[in-house]
This record gives structure tokens, sequence and C-alpha cells, in this order.
């Protein structure tokens, strides 16, 4: 039996519950959109950076050489100062080739130029040179129209943390990496054929786990603000790594309630509650109308 006062409870906690359901979105989107602002502005640094270094540091190395070869002209027929400045010459080109390559990697023109697959050739490319591995790339991509930038930046970062840690720690001499487009969706794996990981290791990185790693965590982190998963699993041999990121899938409510419905699942939050007018009608139900 409903009483005036139960009934009068009853309403309020339905629309207590709403409320809070509705500022757990309002402050959801509004984390998202400063993580998003937070990933620009890195990105944005990483270019400033890069283009710093390359205008200003690489242009200062250029007239070091430039002087070194006007010192060894005056200098003439002294072969043991004009030696002495070859080798300084030797090392202004190896830091003007490494100040390049730091250049292109904080943030390859390539990726602004011409897209992901033709920054992800270049970068695959020369990481080959660098490391002494053989990879084998699929880019089964007929890219008429260019990735969004967020996209596109998300996924070359993805590429070089997944490299750096195949070289890092899975000795392999072997690695495959595919790249396609698919209707709704752009999918990158990188697959090594090296030790691999124990099961233990791929349950401390599955996701949300505390001990993942700063690079997964950065990985995980840009893939989820595009709503995006990273998967990690054992190949047999080697380990497979799968970066997912769905085209043009705004943050909408449904999608919030999916990230927090293992802690309601498991009792650790209280479930979303009915919306006001749900509530409303299960009231009347109850007494009959």
């Amino acid at each position: 039996m409903w009483t005036p006062s139960r009934l009068k409870t009853r309403r309020t906690i339905g629309e207590l519950n709403a409320q809070v359901e509705s500022l757990v979105l309002e402050r959801t989107l509004a984390l998202q959109t400063f993580s998003q602002r937070l990933l620009r502005v890195q990105d944005d640094e990483r270019r400033k950076v890069a283009r710093d270094l390359h205008d200003s540091t690489g242009q200062t190395l250029c007239a070091l050489k430039l002087s070194i070869a006007a010192l060894q002209h005056k200098l003439g027929n002294n072969e043991g100062a004009c030696d002495e400045l070859s080798e300084i010459a030797k090392l202004a080109d190896q830091a003007l080739q490494e100040i390049r390559t730091t250049s292109y990697l904080l943030h390859p023109p390539l990726l602004d130029e011409a897209g992901f697959t033709r920054a992800a050739q270049w970068f695959v490319d020369g990481f080959a040179k660098r490391s002494g591995m053989k990879l084998h790339t699929d880019f089964t991509v007929a890219q008429v129209e260019r990735l969004p930038d967020t996209i596109e930046i998300a996924l070359f970062r993805v590429l070089q943390e997944s490299l750096t840690n195949v070289h890092r720690h899975s000795g392999a001499s072997n690695v495959d990496v595919r790249f396609r487009r698919e209707v709704h969706a752009v999918i990158l794996e990188v697959r090594d054929y090296g030790r691999g990981m124990p099961l233990e290791v791929l349950s401390s990185i599955a996701p949300l786990a505390a001990h993942s790693g700063v690079g997964l965590a950065g990985m995980r982190q840009r893939l989820h603000e595009l709503r995006g998963t990273l998967e990690i699993e054992s190949a047999d041999p080697g380990t497979r790594l799968r970066a997912t990121i769905p085209l043009a899938a705004p943050l909408t409510a449904e999608f919030v309630s999916s990230v927090f419905a293992p802690a309601w699942h498991t009792g650790l939050t209280p479930a979303p509650p009915a919306s006001p007018a749900g509530t409303n009608r299960g009231l009347q139900s109850r007494n009959g109308n």
C-alpha cells in the first residue's frame, strides 16, 4: 500500500538519482574536453619544438660547418689543424643529423602534408635502419581523403610507442605492421615474433591496470579520448597490439554509461537510475492507474 508520503519520498529519490546521473555525464564530458585540450597542447608543443630544432638549431649547425670550411681554407697547408677541423666538421654533421631525426620524430612534416600512411611508412623505414629489425608493412589503404588530425596523430603516436616497446623488450628481429581503413573504423596492428609476454604480464597490462606503464597508459589515453580501444594479446610466437578508432563517433550518454557499467555491475557504484518519467510510470502502475 503506497501512502502519499512514501510516494513523495520515492519521487524525490528518483529526481535526485536523475540529477546525479546528469551531473556525472556533465562532469565526464568536461573531463574529456579537458583531456582533449591537454593532448592538443602537448601536440602543439611538440610541433613547435620540432620546428625550432629544425629552423634554429639546425641552421646554427649549418653555419658552424660553413665557418669550419672557411677556416680550413685559410689555414691552407697546416695539416694538423685541418685534420682537427675535419673531425669537428664530422661531429657537426652527426649533431645535425641527430637534430633532424629528433625534430622529425617529435612531429614529422609528412604527417601534416601527406597524412598518416605516408608518415607511418617513412617512420617504419627509418626505424628499420636505426634498429636493424626487419619490418614488413601492409598499408592496404586507398586513402583518397585524409583522416581527422586527432586520429592521425593518435595513430602515429601509437605506432611510435609500440615499435619502441618491441625493440626494447621483445628481442624480435621481424615485425609486421598493418593498417586498414574500414567503413566505420581504422585499425592499426603491430605484431612481433619475439619472446612474447607471460600470462601474468598480459594480465597486468589489461585495461585500467595500475601497472600498465607510462607508454601504454599514454596510448590508452589517446585512444580513449577518440572512443578507441587498445588490445594486447599473445600471438605465439610474439605479441600482437591492435589499436582501433571509430570514425565520426562523438561522446554520448550511452558511451558514458558503458564506461561506468563495470562498476555498476560489480555493485561498487549504484546502478544508473531510471528517468523521472519512467519512475512516475512505475508508480502509476503500482496504484492501478
